[in-house]
């Protein structure tokens, strides 16, 4: 038995008067994209300087404790900036709304923000950093005497809120990518299970790249290993997102998003092997960092990219659907 020929060629999805079907995203470059790689940072710096501190890799927390302030700090600019008027930031943070992504990551930063700030003030007001017991019962860094009353208050101050920025520390690295998934455009709603996992190594990249480049290498060694986990993380949930979208990841690999998807993949992946055998090379820590930093980014460009393509072409919209109807006829 034959196969019939078609003599019509398949269809080809358009919208009415060539528009879109759903509106792409409004946000910009490079603040948007920008923002997305400073918040998961942060966070991740925030937990890696709670964990350091914990078990006496006092300079190594140091230095996370700064990378979790700036980023947490610069994101929020960026993001008041992408929003046109800073005060409209603070109208976020009128209410809180467990339903809403929006506000929930509003109140996630906020904290983020406040808490990681105030963690600053007992490493930079007290000298040498000390005063919180670690797994050992020793209190890291030569023992001063404290300067005055003030130096005792900061100092434990600057620890408690150091453990706080533990718990908001992961949900900053993970909010947006819930905040992403939880829109209309096909590659970013249908990634909801990757995205997450996705956004998480690239923030343990991101957050180990910039603790190795800014902590002699000697005391850097746990911060090589949150930046190779990372690496792992991030490649193993870009492929699997790829994977099982099938037609949908389509927007991941063409194109411009295609184009800085893979650069991404080969700097992260680049980067995360010469983290693994840098050792005490500083070439090879200060090359690890900077591609580790730089795949990172490229991720958060490529996700954003990615997600206007796939608005933009109304077949992404339109086949999933009809394919959801026809299993939900059958």
């Amino acid at each position: 038995m034959t196969r019939e020929r078609a003599v019509v060629p398949e269809a080809e999805f358009r919208s009415y008067y060539g528009r879109p079907v759903i509106k792409p995203p409004i946000w910009h470059e490079p603040h948007m994209p920008t923002y997305l790689y400073l918040g998961g940072m942060s966070g991740v710096s925030s937990m890696m300087a709670v964990m350091a501190r914990l078990t006496g890799h006092d300079r190594l927390a140091r230095t996370a404790r700064v990378a979790a302030a700036a980023g947490a700090a610069s994101g929020a600019a960026l993001l008041a900036a992408e929003l046109g008027r800073p005060e409209r930031f603070l109208n976020m943070l009128r209410i809180f709304k467990p339903t809403s992504p929006m506000s929930v990551g509003s109140w996630i930063l906020a904290a983020q923000g406040g808490l990681s700030a105030a963690a600053l003030a007992g490493p930079l007001n007290a000298g040498p950093p000390g005063g919180l017991p670690h797994a050992g019962g020793r209190t890291g860094g030569p023992g001063r005497a404290p300067a005055g009353v003030l130096h005792g208050v900061l100092r434990p101050l600057g620890d408690a809120a150091l453990l706080a920025s533990g718990v908001t520390g992961p949900l900053t690295a993970t909010y947006t990518a819930v905040l992403v998934a939880d829109t209309a455009v096909p590659a970013w709603h249908e990634a909801y299970r990757e995205l997450p996992f996705l956004f998480a190594g690239s923030a343990m990249a991101a957050a180990g790249a910039v603790s190795m480049l800014g902590t002699p290498r000697v005391h850097a060694g746990p911060a090589r290993v949150v930046a190779v986990l990372g690496a792992a993380v991030e490649t193993v949930a870009g492929e699997v997102m790829e994977r099982r979208l099938g037609f949908l990841g389509e927007p991941y690999r063409t194109g411009r998003a295609g184009r800085l998807m893979r650069t991404a993949r080969a700097l992260t992946a680049g980067g995360g092997l010469l983290a693994a055998v840098a050792g005490r090379s500083r070439a090879l820590t200060v090359l690890s960092g900077l591609a580790l930093t730089a795949g990172s980014l490229c991720t958060r460009f490529g996700i954003l990219e990615a997600g206007r393509a796939s608005a933009l072409d109304p077949k992404y919209t339109v086949v999933p659907q009809r394919r959801r109807l026809r299993a939900g006829a059958g």
